[in-house]
């Protein structure tokens, strides 16, 4: 196989767009982590436009999305869209405007199907990613993705979430996504790197992950949260929002999704590795929900939840051991 064209450094460096407003609004929605807006473009696309929330100092940036490889049409792969500086925010352009996890909430079959070709799509766009060298110590500001930064700062800090999760868990299972953390994404400040570490997409979801609505590429929204890692923790991250959503919605039963994702990817990753991260982006999910929309008697249930994920260590979201 090629090695992956990679895109030219300029995303940071170009002067910034105006901040997308006006009539042609889709959709919006956010919380104190980001804002997220939806809107019309004029070739018939959507721009998908990420600006900071409340607590969040503006602006945006996407510092190492030169990394991010250029996949052809033919490759069978989801665009990894980079984007443009634009106000506080970072622009895409895609070719739709709802997301996959809006999708997974539409119960037609053909909803389903959008969906699993595009998980089909990211894994072998993930895989591509996976695929570029990790640049020299240094030579970018690329550590650890900012979700695993933000759970690492609320595992070792104090305040209400974190007080009853310790009381249910105890120290212990703390200790352990810990290391899970470090194993997976390295704190920069703890030294230098071990080997196997790949840039990483960092918030792989279903969020982010945009079908198009009639023709053109199934997208990725890359490069807010772009890191160095290990290629399991995108893996998991996915895996985890899709056991995430069999325990909310009962109806719905993942396992056909999680093996097209990992048959897809293919060979090489970790099981264990992939069922640790998809706990950590559970856990990352119920403590940014605390932190940026404010408790919800709902998060008791994700305590006792996410204790029963650290302890089976994620299998349920590899499904049969595969990967």
């Amino acid at each position: 196989m090629t090695a992956p064209t990679v895109l030219p450094a300029v995303t940071d460096r170009e002067p910034p767009l105006p901040e997308p407003l006006g009539p042609d609004v889709v959709a919006e929605y956010g919380t104190e982590l980001q804002t997220t807006r939806v809107l019309r473009a004029p070739d018939g696309g959507f721009l998908w436009w990420h600006g900071p929330g409340a607590q969040v100092p503006g602006p945006l940036l996407a510092p190492a999305a030169q990394l991010v490889p250029l996949l052809p049409d033919d490759t069978g792969a989801a665009l990894l869209t980079v984007p443009r500086r634009a106000g506080e925010g970072l622009l895409h352009r895609v070719a739709g405007p709802a997301s996959a996890a809006a999708w997974l909430r539409d119960f037609r079959p053909q909803a389903r199907a959008l969906v699993a070709h595009s998980l089909v799509a990211a894994a072998r766009a993930l895989r591509a990613l996976h695929a570029v060298p990790a640049p020299p110590p240094g030579s970018l500001p690329l550590g650890a993705p900012p979700g695993l930064g933000r759970l690492r700062h609320w595992a070792r800090g104090s305040g209400g979430l974190h007080e009853r999760v310790l009381a249910h868990w105890g120290a212990r299972r703390m200790e352990r996504l810990l290391g899970w953390a470090d194993d997976l994404a390295p704190d920069p400040a703890a030294g230098r790197p071990p080997a196997g570490l790949t840039p990483v997409h960092g918030w792989a979801s279903l969020g982010a992950l945009v079908p198009p609505l009639s023709r053109g590429r199934v997208a990725l929204l890359t490069g807010e949260d772009l890191g160095l890692g290990r290629p399991e923790l995108d893996l998991g991250w996915l895996l985890g929002e899709l056991v995430e959503l069999a325990w909310t919605t009962p109806h719905q039963e993942p396992s056909d999704l999680q093996r097209l994702l990992l048959d897809a990817y293919g060979s090489g990753p970790d099981p264990v590795r992939v069922g640790r991260s998809a706990v950590l982006r559970v856990v990352t999910h119920m403590q940014d929900f605390a932190a940026y929309r404010g408790w919800d008697d709902e998060l008791l249930g994700y305590i006792a939840f996410t204790a029963e994920l650290i302890d089976e260590e994620g299998r349920r979201a590899v499904p049969q051991g595969e990967s």
